[in-house]
């Protein structure tokens, strides 16, 4: 064979390896896309591409050697009827409904096999099979800390409250289904409990959004002008604005 030959044999063999290359390349990152969502274009915005795909691509790696685990029934009932319990709370103590809401999120990640001990690998470990509730977590977090500091509103604690469930009931159900969502939302675990979308604001809360709505906004609705009946968090009703009692 002619060293021609054997020159033409390698140029094809490398413009077919880079296009392999090329192909797997799209591949993993439309896969990555799929996978982690929003929290993908944010990696990117920080890191540029190359490296946040490199650290996307490592958290489902650490992800597969830890030991998540689902629930029991037995768990998932229990958490439910705390998560109520702290709900109704937030009409005579929004802060330490908060503090609750936060805490049993963080016993439910536990009790998964998720490690707790550090915010930004906590985000990170959920962001492999919870990435569309993600920021709602760093939300809850972020007002959870103003809170601390006694800077958070009353309103902001509703948000919180609001934030902390959207994980909750994701962490509750099988990861990527809609069990959690489904199961509080009616309040169907066998507790007795009522529905966890029944949380009803303290007189304070209505009258700090009643002076901050706009004139002529219709009483019950949000001051952006949309009804609050019937919108949603992650599929899961928003409660209904306010009820006095």
């Amino acid at each position: 064979m002619s060293t021609g030959a054997i020159i033409a044999i390698i140029v094809v063999i490398l413009v077919v390896a880079a296009l392999l290359i090329g192909l797997s390349a799209v591949n993993r990152r439309r896969r990555l896309r799929e996978r982690f969502g929003p929290e993908y274009d944010r990696a990117v915005n920080e890191r540029g591409k190359r490296e946040a795909e490199a650290e996307l691509a490592e958290r489902e790696r650490r992800v597969r050697h830890l030991d998540i685990k689902e629930l029991t029934p037995t768990a998932r009932a229990q958490y439910a009827s705390e998560w109520t319990a702290a709900q109704e709370q937030f009409v005579d103590a929004p802060q330490a409904a908060v503090t609750g809401a936060q805490t049993l999120v963080t016993a439910v990640m536990d009790d998964r096999g998720y490690p707790t001990d550090a915010f930004d690998q906590i985000v990170a470990d959920l962001s492999v099979e919870h990435a569309a509730t993600l920021d709602h977590f760093r939300a809850a977090h972020d007002i959870s800390q103003r809170a601390a500091a006694g800077t958070a509103s009353t309103e902001d604690l509703r948000q919180a409250m609001i934030h902390y469930r959207a994980l909750f009931t994701e962490l509750l159900g099988q990861p990527g289904s809609s069990a959690g969502q489904a199961q509080l939302g009616t309040g169907q675990l066998g507790t007795g409990q009522p529905p966890v979308t029944d949380m009803r604001e303290s007189p304070a809360v209505g009258q700090n959004r009643a002076a901050a709505a706009p004139a002529g906004t219709p009483p019950g609705d949000d001051v952006t002008g949309e009804p609050m009946t019937g919108s949603t968090v992650s599929g899961n009703p928003v409660p209904s604005q306010p009820q006095e009692r």
